[in-house]
């Protein structure tokens, strides 16, 4: 297609940020600077930014994403700057798909402190703060998305008329939004508790009785009663208030092949992430160069100026979620009810703040005053269904590593200059910002890298043990979270520090696993112990996560794919690993199968017509896969554990235990509901898999995809339908899961990367790039994305010049 050229010029007025609100600059201020970038466009829209600096690189980058995320990136600089309630109403639910769902009142409230606290301003001007080109690069990042805001009118139909979304956004307002999605899997499971807490009184004294959903009638005051009371708490519960969710998982898959199981003697990569396929954790692509100093090209969340996930010439990674916590909370005991407690230097007190908040009113906005609680180590909670109440003997605060640093982009750019997985590891520590996550690597020489060297509290096990409270190690026994002494949180009970580390308080790479390997290594997340089953990684801190412990199905059907493939033919592939996404196998499937154990159970039902189905059914999650729906329902209502399986997990055969699927009255009944469900659809019984299971993004087609549910039924292919934008009639909607997949090797030509952005690159229905690779997704078919100068010429749409 021939080119189209197009050119923008803009004039920055200069703007100084202090204490939240722009003001004149001084005298003597810097005159603005002066960007230059190059936008090539290719097919799908994906844009491709050549800067001759790291201003430019992020103006390029910002101009991009306004464009192609108007509605989402205005949203999360809307929570950046503390001001859902004044636009969008206090009460309204603030659901970002990934932490746990809160009113915009609690979100604001939260933010509104952050920004009195002048937390992030802080952090920007520490000595272990964000570096000087990954500031530059904001900072040209909030200008390119201003001048696309003013060049431009928003069309899209979801904030078109939204008056919050205006072209003075400021580099501090980008820095927040980082910050924020920093704290998912740590504070930002307890705003709402942030706000909650208060001290007890008359009308709420705070007792630690819980009669709800827990069981518990009343919390151990002795290490000897902690057994009999984790017996009664339901752990899945409690996981899931904290983001863990075994059922309903955030995470991602990914395997790298090393030299010696690949048939170029090179590494390769297969990334998946698992992400919302709307809202601030949709991923976008990008293609960003600096000649002679910088190429990566890879999606970034929406927000980013940096390649998240991606590739170099060199080396190409993904990432899964992590099981280690980030965070730790500390209980309190108090002199009495209220605030007071006692430290070996004293009495001291948590901290009230008040933070006022601007709320949006049927006349107009109207200002309520809330209140939060604080301590050295961070804010107060009040959480009786986490075991962790503001009673009249003790309280909770939470210490959040992630809300300590402010290097996640500095991590990201970083491991983009890497030239091996080595030394993409050594990046990313001294980077010292990886939020979240595990990372999996392959490069061109042929290692293949897992590695957790995310960030974790510097808590040893020998430390959690001689610091945890009773209820603290009732935290400990159901969820794997050591609840230590707040009263010695400043001294014996502080977190640790190693000299290796970006900073104190995080574990460093000596006490983080990792292992390089020359044949193969995954992650699906589970934890660290078990990469490659001739590498199980032992020893380690509990905080990061279980070792010898069960494996999901997800991840062995992860595993299965590369040694059914090396067992079978002696090598990856390109074409093999990435087939490997579409293959759509289902684990759990093929273990039930064996010996006729399935079918048997459905047999007992006595549904003749769908038992006929599930025994023709192929095991897989194809769009022309005929059962599947039965056997989701199924699996979805069946028991667990012991009860669902006659051979246990073992922690010596970890991919091939537990199995053994069981006739039993559970188990008979669990088929016969879900062949019920599926019967209720109005669907005839032998329909297709991909009748039931569509996109549902706001704006997609109805269009038929295969995958579906991870870890209950082993697809690696993981789909989930979670607040549908679109579709609701059909049966399984889908808004969640595959999202920015990557299938990345190194040849003699340099590197190939195939890609697909499951959702699309441009967010606005009207967009010809909203489907396309959504079409392609169910299509199973794949991208090649442009990479080199040739390839960006033959794919060019149009180019832009932005000076």
């Amino acid at each position: 297609m021939e080119s189209l050229v197009r050119r923008a010029t803009m004039s920055l007025a200069p703007l100084v940020l202090l204490g939240g609100a722009l003001s004149a600059p001084a005298e003597a201020a810097q005159p603005p600077p002066a960007y230059d970038a190059n936008v090539q466009i290719t097919e799908h829209g994906i844009p491709h930014i050549t800067a001759r600096d790291w201003g430019s690189l992020g103006y390029g980058s910002g101009w991009a994403t306004a464009g192609e995320a108007t509605c989402t990136l205005a949203d999360i600089l809307l929570s950046a700057r503390g001001e859902r309630s004044r636009w969008l109403g206090a009460d309204k639910v603030y659901d970002d798909g990934v932490s746990k769902p809160t009113t915009n009142l609690d979100s604001d409230v939260l933010v509104g402190d952050l920004h009195n606290r002048q937390v992030v301003e802080q952090l920007l001007e520490s000595p272990a703060g964000p570096s000087t080109r990954a500031k530059q690069m904001v900072r040209g990042y909030a200008a390119g998305v201003n001048e696309w805001l003013r060049t431009h009118e928003v069309t899209d139909p979801a904030c078109a008329d939204a008056p919050y979304i205006r072209a003075d956004v400021t580099d501090i307002e980008v820095w927040y939004g980082v910050y924020l999605a920093n704290l998912i899997a740590s504070a930002g499971q307890f705003v709402g508790e942030m706000n909650a807490a208060s001290p007890p009184s008359l009308t709420d004294p705070g007792l630690p009785d819980l009669p709800g959903a827990l069981g518990l009638p009343s919390l151990p005051t002795t290490a000897a009663e902690v057994p009999a009371a984790a017996a009664k708490v339901d752990k899945k519960a409690l996981l899931a208030s904290f983001g863990r969710d075994p059922e309903r998982a955030f995470g991602s898959n990914a395997t790298a092949i090393g030299g010696d199981a690949s048939s170029t003697g090179a590494g390769m990569l297969l990334g998946n992430p698992h992400f919302p396929w709307q809202g601030r954790y949709r991923f976008t692509q990008q293609h960003l160069t600096i000649p002679g100093e910088y190429d990566v090209a890879g999606a970034s969340l929406i927000g980013s100026p940096a390649v998240n996930i991606g590739w170099n010439d060199d080396v190409a990674w993904s990432h899964t979620v992590s099981t280690a916590y980030r965070f730790t909370p500390y209980e309190y005991t108090t002199l009495g009810p209220g605030t007071r407690y006692l430290t070996p230097d004293g009495v001291k007190r948590a901290e009230r703040r008040e933070v006022e908040v601007e709320v949006k009113t049927a006349s107009g906005t109207t200002t309520v005053t809330e209140d939060l609680y604080r301590t050295s180590e961070g804010y107060v909670i009040d959480s009786p269904s986490q075991l962790m109440a503001w009673g009249p003997q003790s309280f909770w605060a939470i210490r959040d590593a992630n809300a300590e640093h402010l290097r996640t982009i500095d991590t990201f750019l970083g491991m983009g200059s890497a030239s091996s997985v080595g030394d993409l590891l050594e990046r990313q520590d001294a980077g010292g910002g990886m939020p979240w996550v595990n990372t999996v690597a392959a490069d061109r020489h042929g290692d293949a890298l897992y590695a957790d060297h995310s960030v974790v509290p510097h808590v040893t096990d020998e430390l959690a043990s001689r610091c945890m409270t009773v209820v603290g190690r009732l935290l400990n026994v159901v969820a794997g979270l050591p609840g230590l002494d707040g009263n010695r949180a400043g001294s014996t009970c502080a977190w640790g520090s190693d000299a290796e580390a970006q900073r104190p308080g995080i574990l460093g790479d000596e006490h983080l696993p990792d292992v390089v390997r020359r044949d193969w290594v995954m992650n699906a997340n589970d934890s660290h112990w078990l990469p490659n089953p001739d590498s199980p990684l032992e020893g380690y801190p509990a905080i990061l996560g279980c070792e010898r412990c069960e494996r999901t199905m997800r991840t062995q059907m992860v595993a299965r794919y590369v040694t059914d493939q090396l067992a079978a033919h002696g090598v990856e592939t390109p074409t093999s690993l990435a087939e490997h996404e579409y293959d759509n196998r289902q684990r759990t499937a093929e273990v039930m199968k064996a010996d006729g154990a399935l079918d048997r159970v459905c047999r007992l039902t006595g549904e003749k017509e769908a038992c006929a189905v599930l025994a023709r059914w192929d095991g897989r999650s194809d769009a022309t896969s005929v059962g599947t729906a039965i056997f989701t329902e199924f699996v979805e209502r069946a028991p667990t554990g012991i009860r669902l399986w006659r051979v246990p997990f073992d922690a010596d055969h970890p991919l091939d235990t537990p199995r053994g699927l069981r006739t039993t009255p559970s188990t008979i009944k669990a088929m016969k509901d879900a062949i019920a469900v599926v019967e209720a659809t109005g669907l005839p019984i032998d329909s297709p898999w991909g009748a039931y299971q569509v996109a549902a993004d706001r704006g997609a087609p109805p269009l038929p995809l295969g995958g579906g549910e991870g870890n209950l039924a082993g697809n690696a292919n993981a789909l989930a339908s979670r607040n549908p934008g679109a579709n609701h009639g059909f049966a399984r909607p889908i808004t969640y899961g595959s999202s920015h997949i990557q299938a990345v090797s190194f040849g003699p030509d340099g590197v190939e990367p195939r890609t697909i952005l499951t959702y699309g690159q441009y967010e606005d229905p009207a967009s010809p790039w909203s489907s396309d690779q959504t079409r392609l997704f169910s299509e199973e078919k794949w991208v090649d994305f442009p990479w080199t100068d040739a390839e960006i010429k033959a794919a060019l749409v149009e180019t832009v010049r932005l000076r």
